[in-house]
């Protein structure tokens, strides 16, 4: 697969963007780079790194296969492509936090940004955005944050994490390229931080409540378990977990 290494970029996402609407791009071509001036996360965050200590990269795929209505599956199978990759590099108690940031032992070590291009005959392209702290150890006014260093006491060469995460990302796009749903749902829900274990919300007027999280729908809704054993499904913008 094409790797494209640039020293300082404002968004790696942007740029695979722009470079795809200019020319057909191989599958799984990637582009990594040491400074982002301008990093984004879910709902506008700002994604934060230190020059050259933590992996920033966005990785083009086809996904021309998929119906528009499962494309919360693309999300899903990213989240677990690096969930496996961080647990085969001994990273501790390893999970999933809904929709796809990675957590180690309760701390985010890794955000995902996903930019699904349609057109009118459905799905085209996706822009897979990964932001992964690898060698970083100080996150100043960020105290959910860690890092792979932090977690493992071993500093990594960032072309290593890269490898072992586009490994895990091809061979989980195979099971959506084959149809297998069950399969990526229960592997999400498997990995799924606080399934089952009584949580506290808060929503978008402010109101902070409780329940159990369930799973997900396959829109990508967050199914909870309120009061009175009824489940509500909730989407990005109305729901925030408190942990």
């Amino acid at each position: 697969m094409p790797i494209i290494k640039l020293d300082a970029i404002d968004s790696t996402n942007t740029y695979l963007k722009q470079l795809s609407s200019c020319e057909l791009l191989e599958d799984y071509t990637v582009v990594v780079a040491n400074t982002q001036t301008m990093g984004r996360g879910q709902m506008g965050t700002v994604w934060e790194s230190e020059t050259a200590k933590n992996l920033m990269f966005s990785v083009f795929k086809d996904v021309s296969f998929l119906a528009v209505e499962k494309q919360f599956y693309i999300s899903m199978v990213t989240a677990i492509a690096i969930y496996t990759a961080l647990k085969k590099l001994m990273l501790p108690k390893v999970q999933i936090k809904w929709p796809n940031d990675i957590l180690s032992d309760n701390k985010k070590i890794c955000g995902v940004l996903i930019e699904n291009i349609v057109t009118q005959s459905g799905l085209r392209d996706s822009i897979l955005g990964i932001g992964v702290n690898v060698n970083q150890t100080n996150f100043k006014g960020l105290p959910k944050a860690s890092s792979i260093v932090n977690k493992t006491g071993r500093i990594y060469h960032l072309d290593e994490v890269l490898h072992h995460i586009l490994i895990e990302l091809k061979e989980c796009f195979t099971w959506l390229e084959s149809g297998q749903y069950d399969k990526i749902l229960e592997e999400y829900e498997n990995a799924l931080f606080k399934k089952n274990k009584p949580s506290t919300f808060l929503d978008a007027e402010g109101f902070m409540f409780g329940g159990f999280i369930l799973g997900v729908t396959d829109f990508g809704n967050l199914k909870v378990l309120l009061e009175d054993e009824i489940v509500k499904e909730f989407d990005l913008k109305e729901l925030t977990l408190l942990y």
